[in-house]
């Protein structure tokens, strides 16, 4: 891996992320699988792939995590998350799902659920999630 000299910006990696709410208000999470924040508790997402858009990498990266269907209905906002070497800038998106799906965890996600407001509390989240979610008025609902 090639050095990166000290004052140079990190290259970016671009990533997206999806805020869904189920019928009850709350709001889907995934324990991370792999760095950044392994073992925390994050709203599910990924890098998106060559020539997708970022409706298109949300509504992929929902499918491979929790096998959730989604419609992403608008970007919520970014937030930048240093990596090694890089940074993850992560644009997060409001989706909605159909209707009585069960997340189930896959690929990068070591679980996922749906959680309230007191669940949430509970866990332990990477760092910045609940801070952005609770700027854009996405927490969960119960």
């Amino acid at each position: 891996m090639d050095q990166i000299p000290p004052g140079e910006p990190l290259p970016e990696v671009p990533c997206v992320g999806a805020v869904v709410h189920d019928e009850q208000g709350r709001l889907l999470l995934i324990r991370r699988g792999h760095a950044p924040s392994a073992g925390l508790w994050s709203v599910p997402g990924g890098r998106m792939e060559a020539g997708e858009t970022q409706e298109q990498a949300v509504a992929r990266e929902l499918a491979e995590e929790t096998g959730l269907v989604v419609r992403p209905v608008r970007r919520l906002g970014s937030v930048r998350v240093e990596g090694p070497g890089v940074v993850y800038l992560v644009t997060d998106w409001l989706c909605t799902a159909e209707p009585g799906q069960r997340p189930v965890a896959g690929d990068d996600a070591d679980d996922a659920a749906f959680v309230g407001a007191a669940g949430l509390a509970a866990l332990d989240m990477a760092p910045g999630v609940v801070a952005a979610l609770s700027g854009w008025g996405v927490l969960p609902r119960c």
